[in-house]
């Protein structure tokens, strides 16, 4: 199945239409991400982000069923509150895909802890 970033009128996101095998929608955000893994540090971009997991792209993907944690900002616009929104994530790297010449990893998120 195709996924279709889209953008309405108005400028802001629509979700993702959804794989009938995934169970939450996914909005698609373009935000920065720091991941730590068992063999360092590495810069990354998120392509989509849902209540369970997110896609990102980086130029070194951790291995598949590696654990990673990261710490994701969300805008407060999208989190409809007066300040941005830090949420540190612990995760599992459970896919590996190529666009072209992008990596992406998608994530599963096993636990997360809201950040003041």
């Amino acid at each position: 199945m195709t996924e279709l970033n889209q953008v309405n009128g108005s400028g802001s996101a629509r979700p993702l239409r959804q794989n009938p095998v995934r169970s939450a929608v996914r909005f698609p955000m373009r935000l920065p991400l720091t991941i730590q893994t068992e063999i360092g540090v590495f810069r990354a971009t998120t392509e989509n982000v849902s209540a369970n997991g997110l896609l990102f792209t980086c130029d070194h993907l951790p291995k598949l069923n590696s654990e990673i944690e990261f710490t994701i900002t969300m805008p407060a616009a999208i989190m409809g509150s007066d300040n941005d929104v830090s949420i540190h994530c612990i995760g599992r790297i459970i896919r590996h895909e190529q666009d072209g010449a992008e990596k992406k990893a998608a994530v599963v998120i096993d636990e997360y802890f809201l950040r003041a």
